[in-house]
């Protein structure tokens, strides 16, 4: 990476599933990822529990000794449902205030294969980062191609002018561990200039009223 500037991340928050999934490589790849970050000194932010694939990288990245911190919303702790947290708990009452604590104390975010929350929490996070909300790094790991329908399908909307070229930037993808941490510290973020112009409050997340169209 000689001659790029290094982005300093400290902490990673990981989206991923609850549920470990059919291919034995999804685990192998969760527990990489731990190993990784905890190698490059770098703390997890997750979910909470320790099911699936949820469990995997924060046991790893706990076994290495860097901090974990799950943000789980209380419904989840009842009867102890997803299983104990690896590290510190926050709980917070409503899903969509654990997205924004997830963004507020994390640095950049990578998914690994999982269901439908994972999926709204990646593109949670990059709409965001298209309304000049957050400037942070986001990235999928790519193992044994799981997500290459969704990445063909991001292009065929920017090929059908739903999704800007600059846009389609935000979303980086890698199919190793290794790889992908490198090119999050590598982004470099790239508002659009109608939208970087958005402000938004940190109590009301009210934006100014522009006269533009945006595409999202």
């Amino acid at each position: 990476m000689e001659g790029v500037l290094v982005r300093k991340i400290k902490k990673i928050c990981v989206f991923c599933g609850a549920n470990s999934g059919k291919d034995v490589a999804f685990v192998n790849a969760a527990f990489h990822l731990g190993e990784v970050l905890g190698k490059r000194k770098i703390d997890l932010v997750y979910g909470g529990g320790k099911l699936g694939l949820m469990g995997c990288v924060s046991t790893a990245v706990a076994q290495h000794e860097r901090q974990v911190l799950g943000i789980i919303p209380s419904a989840f702790t009842i009867n102890n449902l997803v299983g104990e947290t690896c590290g510190k708990e926050i709980k917070v009452a409503t899903m969509q205030e654990r997205l924004v604590m997830m963004m507020e104390l994390s640095d950049a975010f990578i998914a690994l294969p999982g269901g439908f929350g994972t999926l709204e929490e990646l593109f949670q996070m990059i709409s965001w980062a298209q309304l000049n909300i957050h400037n942070k790094p986001i990235g999928v790991l790519n193992i044994n191609g799981f997500f290459n329908g969704l990445l063909s399908f991001v292009d065929h909307a920017v090929k059908q002018e739903f999704i800007t070229p600059r846009a389609r930037k935000i979303l980086i993808s890698a199919t190793t561990a290794d790889e992908l941490v490198d090119k999050l510290q590598a982004f470099r973020f790239e508002p659009d200039p109608a939208l970087s112009k958005l402000k938004w409050s940190p109590s009301s997340s009210q934006k100014e009223k522009l006269d533009l169209t945006l595409r999202l």
